[in-house]
């Protein structure tokens, strides 16, 4: 295997119009690694990608954008970037880097608020037993010039306390909505046919970024006879309001704080991450990417707005092949479920399994006396106990490398999911096993 590299050449640093310098950039940025032929020979496809690099036609192409347009060297070398980048081919089995890494930076702000939902057609809280709710609607109603007596008792059956919290996405400007989940937090037994009322919320700095306000879509209903039956779907007691919040206050973000951006992998693997600074490197040249930690690969990047987005395009979409996740064995204990994942071996090893069923049965005996005896009649009862264990065979797992035979050895010997979980922790604990076990 031959790496053909094309060598970058720095643009010299010139002068606009209007006296500015133009920061050096890179003309040709691409390399790939020839994956077929013999050494030392170049393929078709690898040599058409040098003779559309070197032709004279990209030449007039940049200088052309360069006149035209005005653009700077430094946007022509990106479009001569994206030009090249698509004619390369994709790797086998790759993920995108935006689908296995986030941005630092750019994460989601929870918001939360509390309010009141009106409107309830007898549904709402007993106040009696939630003061809160006539609290909240006494300094609402004093915010509008109405003053409720101090010793006024009243049933509030329509009206109910919730909580409503929602999720600030990064970027987002104020004037844009968001979705909200309105929950109760009393006793009401349903928020269907309610509507919020306008309702702050707040993030975890305690400023308000969203105000909610609009009519509940609750998904759970229930129903209730005179004798006390009752049937329930779902949960009737929280609703969700789609573009319920209006967004009043940009949140926070270090995007364009300094020269460079830091991915951080969804899952930490040494060799993601290498392979990740690996592929930057590649495509945008030596020292631009280095891997910090398992998680984290360090990117300089333009401080320019404009450059610094067409820059971030590029690089989401650069397809990376992750490391292969370790051997692990997933058990819910709950369900029953268990999960086998691919690198998971088994060493040879001789396997039984017995199931001991002990069956008890009780059984109502009555004892009575004789017409003329004086004794009394009495209930006696009788249990009989059963001991029952299955004579299964012993059964020899060779060893198994891959998935496949190791599901044809779980077959073999025949065990129900609960019966399989045992047998796992016994090859955990005899060696034989070479995975995790993870019991959830």
């Amino acid at each position: 295997m031959t790496l053909l590299r094309f060598v970058t050449r720095a643009v010299p640093a010139a002068k606009s119009r209007s006296g500015s310098t133009w920061i050096p950039a890179f003309a040709g940025v691409t390399s790939f690694r020839k994956r077929h032929g013999a050494a030392g020979t170049v393929t078709p496809a690898q040599a058409g990608i040098q003779w559309f690099r070197r032709s004279p036609l990209m030449q007039r192409t940049q200088q052309f954008l360069a006149s035209i347009i005005r653009v700077r060297p430094a946007q022509v070398a990106l479009f001569s970037l994206l030009c090249l980048t698509l004619l390369l081919p994709a790797p086998v089995h790759a993920e995108r880097l935006k689908d296995i890494a986030t941005i630092a930076g750019m994460r989601n702000n929870v918001l939360l608020g509390y309010g009141l939902v009106v409107g309830l057609n007898g549904t709402g809280d007993q106040t009696t037993q939630t003061p809160f709710t006539t609290q909240s609607f006494r300094n609402m109603m004093r915010e509008f010039g109405v003053v409720i007596p101090e010793n006024a008792n009243f049933q509030l059956k329509n009206v109910a306390a919730v909580t409503v919290h929602a999720t600030l996405p990064p970027f987002i400007k104020p004037g844009q909505t968001i979705d909200i989940t309105v929950s109760s937090i009393g006793n009401a037994k349903s928020l269907r046919g309610g509507s919020l009322l306008m309702t702050p919320l707040k993030g975890a700095d305690g400023q308000v970024y969203a105000l909610a306000q609009g009519e509940l879509v609750v998904g759970g209903f229930g129903a209730e006879g005179a004798d006390g039956s009752r049937v329930t779907v779902n949960t009737p007691a929280a609703g969700r309001i789609p573009s319920g919040a209006i967004v009043e206050r940009e949140p926070p973000n270090a995007f364009m704080d300094s020269g460079s951006l830091v991915f951080n992998l969804k899952r930490a693997d040494f060799t993601t991450a290498k392979r990740v600074a690996d592929a930057i490197n590649d495509l945008l040249g030596p020292n631009v990417a280095s891997a910090l930690d398992a998680m984290s690969i360090h990117v300089t990047a333009p401080r320019d707005s404009n450059q610094r987005v067409a820059y971030m395009s590029v690089l989401e979409n650069l397809e990376v092949k992750p490391g292969e996740a370790p051997a692990q064995v997933i058990i819910n204990s709950r369900t029953g479920t268990i999960v086998v994942g691919n690198n998971v071996t088994v060493e040879p090893v001789a396997v039984t399994h017995g199931s001991l069923v002990v069956t008890v049965s009780e059984n109502v005996q009555v004892s009575q006396p004789n017409a003329l005896a004086g004794g009394a009649t009495v209930v006696t009862p009788q249990s009989a106990i059963t001991i029952e264990e299955e004579n299964n065979r012993m059964f020899k797992i060779d060893r198994a490398v891959t998935l496949d035979e190791i599901v044809r050895a779980v077959n073999q010997v025949g065990a129900a999911p609960g019966d399989l979980m045992a047998i796992i922790e016994a090859l955990k604990q005899a060696g034989a096993l070479n995975a995790d076990v993870v019991v959830i």
